[in-house]
Formats: structure tokens, sequence, C-alpha cells
């Protein structure tokens, strides 16, 4: 009976240790992950998204005349050089006008002799209207003589006519100045055969300067004539000059499928030159928020931004977007402009989660 009262007395002891040993074996339960960190950014106030780009183009001057002879001829002085300020009817370069000289001869030759038979006729024509009227000739033979008057007053209109075209070709051996500004080209040498309407030199007025540059074709719903523009000439990049476009081409280049827009300077001083580099940037203010590429996801098709709220829980947002570029992406509606955005690590996100913001510095 000993035995027996031993076994049963040591029973609960084992089922102790067995408790005890399949309470060592369970795993400690997980601790919650801290919320992971989150790159944000805060937006400002309702703006506008600034997608002004510069864009390259040239000085030039508003006007400029290519200016070249009427009439083919030889150059035998030119008397103006590139940079040379002229005023109006004033002489650029002569062609040798002995030629023309002798055609005005000739043709106020042939008035004389118009002139004569017209005298002639007319003297005929009164003797032979006293014989009519004597009837000392028929009609028919009247008929005759006012014909031939009448065809040699034609003739000497026709001859005055030459002699105007003679003289006036005489005159367009001298190349005058349309207006007053700076010779900005010369392509003309005495001796140099040049042919009627060959550009010999080029004036512009230096007081109005604008830049022509070309617009792509993701930027012409915006920009009209009258809006404002940034100027800097690539050789003093520190300095800016206001401008306003004057004009936009209402088609575009075939060959690079961009508009071409003239921006007039307002302002220009001495340091601006006519040939100059510089570049153009059109303040293009269009509603919305420019955001990081990064910030924005795309859920079904839908483009979205996550905005945390005030516990820190991210929510996905469905927004517009705009134009692309190096900037980020143009938000254009869906924002109100007081939210707070995850701008990455957005794909890995879900509805409700706990991030810790963490603010950084982005251009707006």
């Amino acid at each position: 009976m000993l035995p027996r009262l031993a076994y049963k007395t040591s029973r609960p002891w084992l089922m102790t240790l067995a408790l005890l040993a399949l309470t060592a074996c369970q795993k400690p339960a997980p601790e919650t992950p801290p919320p992971r960190p989150a790159l944000v950014m805060q937006l400002g106030n309702a703006h506008g998204i600034d997608d002004g780009q510069w864009l390259t183009g040239e000085i030039r001057p508003r006007y400029e005349s290519a200016q070249g002879f009427r009439i083919a001829g030889k150059i035998i002085q030119r008397h103006v050089e590139i940079g040379d300020h002229v005023r109006k009817g004033q002489v650029l370069a002569r062609l040798d006008a002995e030629d023309n000289q002798l055609s005005l001869a000739s043709a106020q030759a042939a008035l004389r002799a118009a002139e004569a038979q017209l005298a002639l006729a007319q003297a005929d024509s009164k003797r032979q209207r006293q014989l009519f009227e004597q009837r000392f000739i028929s009609a028919a033979a009247l008929d005759s003589v006012e014909t031939r008057l009448q065809s040699t007053s034609a003739q000497v209109q026709q001859a005055q006519a030459q002699v105007k075209v003679a003289s006036n070709q005489a005159q367009y051996t001298s190349l005058l100045a349309e207006r007053n500004g700076v010779v900005t080209m010369i392509d003309a040498e005495p001796g140099q055969v040049v042919n009627a309407g060959q550009v010999i030199a080029r004036v512009a007025v230096p007081g109005e300067l604008e830049v022509q540059i070309p617009i792509p074709e993701s930027r012409m719903h915006s920009l009209h004539a009258g809006d404002p523009a940034s100027i800097r000439l690539w050789s003093n990049r520190d300095q800016s000059y206001q401008g306003r476009i004057r004009e936009i081409a209402p088609a575009a280049d075939p060959a690079t499928r961009t508009f071409r827009a003239q921006v007039t300077l307002l302002q220009p001083d001495d340091k601006v030159q006519i040939g100059m580099t510089a570049g153009v940037r059109l303040d293009d203010q269009q509603p919305g928020f420019m955001l990081p590429s990064t910030a924005v996801s795309q859920q079904h098709a839908q483009p979205q931004v996550w905005i945390v709220d005030a516990n820190h829980q991210v929510h996905p947002t469905p927004v517009s977007i705009g134009n692309y570029s190096e900037q980020g992406v143009s938000i254009t509606s869906g924002l109100k402009g007081d939210e707070t955005i995850v701008v990455t690590g957005v794909h890995t996100l879900t509805q409700g989660q706990v991030i810790t913001p963490v603010n950084t510095e982005v251009n707006q």
C-alpha cells in the first residue's frame, strides 16, 4: 500500500512541471512597431503654379529694313560701314549710272520725235478740216487724218511714260536709307554686280528691341499677347529685364512644331546689344499647386495624393493633374491649400496608417 500512496502524492508535482515546461517554450508576444517616418510637405495658402520655363532666343530690333537696289547694276561706291548710324534718305551705296543715263537720253529723244510728229499731224488735221468744210475732200479722208492724229498723240503719251521710267531708273542707282537707324549688315563692295532686289544692307532701329522665341504647343493655351515675361542675357545672367509678349504666330512652324513669339524689352539699357543670346521666362501662373512627382500615385487610373491628418494618419485623396515639368507635377484640383502631403514612399501607404511626419523644404 505504501508505494501506491507515494505515486499519488507525486502526481500533482509532475503536472506543475509540465505546465512550466510548456510555458517556457511559448514565444513572447510581438511589440507594436513604431510609426514609420515619412517625408511630408505643408502646402501654403492657395496660390498659382509657376509654370514658367526659360526659352532661348536672340535680341533683334523690332523694325529692321532689308534694303537693296531696285535695278541690276555694278556697285561703284559704298558710303557706310556696319555700325554706322544713318538718317532717312542718306546714300548707302551707288551703282554705275552710265547705262541708265543713256536710256534716259534715248527716251527723251524719242519723246521729242513723237512731239514733232504730233505737231505735224495737228497741222495736217487743221488743213484737212478746212478743206472738208469747203467740200474739197470727203468725210472718209478727214477721218483718216483724225485717226492719224490720235495715234500720234498716243505715241507722245507713250514716249512721256518712257521718259519717266528712264528718269526713275536713273534715280534708282542710289540706295537710300529708308529710316533713321544703325547699319547691322553690309553685303556690297565696289565692283560687285548685283541683281534687282538683292539685299545689300540692313538698317535697324535700335530703340525698340525684342526677343524672338519658339513656344511649345503645350504652352499655347495659357499664353496671350500682352502677358509679362522676364528676360536675362547670357552674357549677364545676374540682371533681369522686364518684357511683354507683343505677338504670337497663329500657325506653327512646320519643321519645329513651335509657335514663334516676339517678346518686347520694356526698358533695355546699353548692355543689351542686337544679336545677343537671351533667355525668356514666361510668367505663366495657373491655379493649383506644384508637387514633386513622387507625391502622386495611381489608384484605378485615378491620380491621388496622401494627406496627413492631425492624428498623423494618412488618407488618399483623388486629384486632377496638369503638366509635368522639371519642377514636378501640377495639381489643378482636389486640394484646398492647407493640407500636409506625403511626398515619398506613397506606394507603400495604407488607409489610416500612422506615420511620423518629417518636414522638408520644397519649392512650390
